[in-house]
């Protein structure tokens, strides 16, 4: 789960990951306006994932249409991946990109109680858990249900379509 969890912890990692990819390499500049991101945004993005040994500078950067970054062998297997999840996401960008949604949608594929997601993802903050659940549930993404048993319970679930984005972000982490 820590790659997905890593991957999602920047807003732009999946969008600027999969641009590099379909692109085969991109300029700092054909990246901020393709994506719309701020510079300040795209650079941090980009550092995370050089870091990370998922996109590097093009060591043979220098001529006006050589890319300025392109993916490692990492990256190369990532992208295709990342591309699916965004097409997947078509509609939800706003609240599937955000931090927790993809890890908690993955956690999702069957009925969880909230101690139960909390436990699967030990890095979250209760507060950051329940607002995902939230967001994601008004995306109809999530099912919220309060059981009858006594004492009640709420119980959480992926919808349809939350499924479907569940499988597609949990490619990201487990190889083909």
């Amino acid at each position: 789960m820590s790659s997905l969890v890593a991957l999602c912890h920047h807003r732009w990692s999946l969008p600027i990951l999969a641009e590099i990819g379909r692109t085969r390499g991109s300029r700092f500049a054909t990246l901020t306006g393709r994506l719309g991101v701020t510079g300040e945004s795209l650079r941090r993005t980009l550092a995370y994932l050089q870091d990370e040994a998922v996109v590097e500078r093009n060591p043979g950067y220098g001529h006006p249409l050589r890319p300025e970054y392109v993916l490692t062998p990492v990256g190369r297997e990532l992208a295709p991946r990342a591309q699916a999840l965004l097409a997947a996401l078509a509609g939800h960008e706003d609240v599937g990109l955000k931090k927790w949604s993809l890890p908690v949608l993955t956690q999702l594929t069957d009925v969880r109680r909230f101690s139960e997601l909390r436990a699967a993802l030990p890095d979250t903050s209760n507060r950051a858990l329940a607002m995902t659940l939230k967001d994601l549930e008004a995306a109809a993404l999530v099912r919220r249900t309060v059981t009858t048993d006594y004492p009640p319970a709420t119980v959480y679930n992926a919808t349809a379509p939350g499924l479907r984005l569940a499988e597609a972000a949990d490619k990201l982490r487990t190889p083909e």
